[in-house]
């Protein structure tokens, strides 16, 4: 088994499991009769609600694509959000044609120009959910005064501001800070502005927001969007000239909380609430879900899981560029064609193409691949024959005792159709290579230090055990403190041009996502077995800790701060959003390299 699949090896199951969820699947290959036309909208007025979404069963609608011309992509966005009759709170990116969440297409060296208008308005109920689950930050802050909104910090339940997730870019103000970056309804159009480095990695990034305490409620309803590097055709010449379609995962509030399974799902235990106060995993790969995932925004609701539609010309070649924009769930996707899992082809993780020394690159055909919050996954998928019914699937993944359940779940129904409409992007034929980069690969430095941190969680009252959880991601040899926006002090100080290792270690019972900004690392090894992987990661799972272990598992990271861009300060946290707003977040400096005479 090669390192790659051993670093992927959690959402690994035995052929039981999977022939009783295909057996769940299989009820959902049947397309919904208005799969051929536009998606019909959810009851709500657009007009009332600014964030209106599909019904379920809709087909897969791709988003807007925004190109940039003459080098520069410049475009007006605003978010905006609003309370549903179920209580539940949607959020959105919109253009002022009214299209949500486009996606930003830039080649390497454009500039971006990005005008973001914050149109939230209060919703008294938001701080109230969050501190009835004990999610809401103690150091959330409101502003007394008008203020810089490069210097605010303010953190409420109406703030925001815009972090472009896997871009090694500056961490500066107008670029992508977010310590101190924090823009108010009553702030003028607050301007991005920043160029794509030259040598960055052809590939699928996206953008959110990162409101300390609040980033969880706003991403989660729904405020996401992806962000394509062009060039990857450059990278992996096999893709050269395919159609590509952009699917954003997400997730939301139960939209049937009270529903019972469906009958069709074996009998599992009676449904566990975990401490986040969502389904605790109950170990089955069944059951009720922690949260509902939606493509596109069309949602694929518990608990009979209507799947979208995604129409393709019988056994027709596309990349599929996957983003899981999910707050706190786990993805382990796959492809069926009745019933039986297809080879998908693995070309890049995390915005990066896979890496072949010495040979043109290619893609990795695996049958399932494990996608962590904020991660991204970009494979190449060859279409079903006509008549012959086609699911993506997402498989259970198992997050630990203390975890949410994130069960066998279908999300699209992959319809052969002769007449299919193309998807709006098909890459490029015509390509030259990527020059050859500048660095050693970072698997052949050796690092100038290790450091080890690691995850851990706590009741914050022991005696209580109804007590919110407080969670930590602590520097071995520091006490655990919760992460303090107000503090300047960092967790960790390096020097640019440096490579380091980064154990880090989970000491509690469920599954996190460790994440950084402004750069990427490798993986080397998964609880002490080498892995020897063809990508760079900027989000990678860390296993849980299990009773009776003799030793904490963890992961080793081979961090990269060589490029000058990561000079300043910025977070590594838990990409499971409600952790982050919890306080599993750490501050890293990185200080300019020393000049030489």
């Amino acid at each position: 088994m090669s390192g790659y699949k051993r670093g992927l090896r959690y959402s690994l199951f035995g052929a039981v499991v999977r022939f009783i969820a295909c057996l769940l699947l299989a009820v959902c290959c049947v397309p919904p009769a208005w799969a051929g036309s536009a998606p019909p909208l959810a009851a709500q007025d657009a007009a009332l609600d600014p964030c209106p979404r599909p019904l379920p069963g809709s087909a897969v609608a791709e988003p807007e694509d925004l190109r940039s011309r003459n080098g520069v992509l410049r475009l007006d966005l605003s978010i905006h959000n609003s309370r549903q009759p179920d209580g539940s709170s949607r959020y959105c990116y919109l253009l002022p044609d009214g299209n949500q969440a486009p996606t930003l297409r830039l080649h390497p060296g454009d500039q971006l120009i990005l005008r973001l208008t914050n149109a939230l308005v209060e919703d008294k109920s938001t701080a109230a959910d969050l501190k009835a689950l004990g999610k809401l930050s103690i150091c959330t802050t409101r502003p007394t005064k008008k203020v810089d909104p490069c210097i605010s910090g303010a953190m409420t339940a109406t703030s925001t501001n815009l972090h472009f997730h896997g871009m090694t870019m500056p961490p500066a103000c107008h670029q992508d800070e977010v310590l101190k970056t924090s823009i108010q309804p009553s702030d003028p159009a607050f301007e991005y502005r920043f160029r794509i480095p030259r040598n960055e990695p052809p590939g699928l990034y996206w953008y959110h927001p990162h409101i300390h305490g609040f980033s969880s409620k706003q991403v989660q309803g729904g405020a996401s969007g992806a962000l394509i590097v062009e060039g990857i055709e450059r990278a992996i010449p096999e893709v050269a000239g395919l159609p590509e379609r952009v699917l954003v995962i997400r997730d939301q509030d139960l939209a049937n909380p009270k529903a019972p399974p469906s009958k069709l799902e074996p009998q599992v235990p009676k449904m566990m609430i975990e401490h986040d106060g969502d389904a605790a995993n109950n170990g089955t790969g069944f059951g009720k879900p922690a949260k509902d995932l939606s493509i596109n925004f069309v949602p694929v609701p518990y608990p009979d899981y209507a799947p979208a539609t995604v129409k393709m010309k019988p056994n027709e070649r596309q990349l599929w560029r996957v983003l899981n924009a999910s707050s706190v769930t786990y993805l382990n996707l796959a492809v069926l064609f009745r019933h039986a899992p297809q080879r998908i082809g693995i070309v890049a993780i995390d915005g990066v193409p896979r890496r072949n020394e010495g040979r043109p690159a290619t893609a990795e055909w695996v049958d399932h691949i494990g996608v962590p919050p904020g991660a991204r996954v970009e494979f190449i998928v060859n279409g079903p024959p006509a008549g012959v019914p086609a699911l993506l699937v997402t498989r259970t993944v198992d997050t630990g005792q203390g975890g949410e359940n994130d069960p066998n779940r279908a999300l699209a129904s992959i319809v052969a159709q002769a007449d299919a409409t193309e998807p709006q992007s098909i890459l490029p034929t015509a390509h030259s290579p990527l020059p050859t980069p500048a660095l050693p690969w970072l698997g052949s430095v050796t690092p100038t230090r290790v450091r080890k941190l690691y995850f851990s969680e706590k009741q914050a009252n022991p005696s209580d055990p109804n007590s919110p959880i407080e969670f930590y991601l602590t520097v071995d040899g520091e006490k655990p403190v919760l992460f303090d926006p107000r503090s300047a002090k960092p967790n960790i100080v390096v020097k640019q041009g440096d490579v380091e290792d980064w154990i880090i270690e989970n000491r509690s019972t469920e599954l996190h996502a460790f994440h950084i900004h402004q750069l990427h690392f490798l993986v080397m090894d998964w609880s002490g077995l080498a892995v020897d992987e063809p990508f760079l990661r900027d989000t990678v799972n860390v296993p849980y800790f299990k009773e009776r272990m003799l030793a904490y598992p963890s992961v080793r990271l081979r961090m990269d701060f060589r490029d000058p861009n990561t000079v300043g300060s910025f977070v590594y946290h838990c990409h499971l959003l409600e952790h982050e707003d919890g306080g599993m977040m750490g501050i890293v400096r990185v200080d300019p390299r020393a000049k030489t005479r």
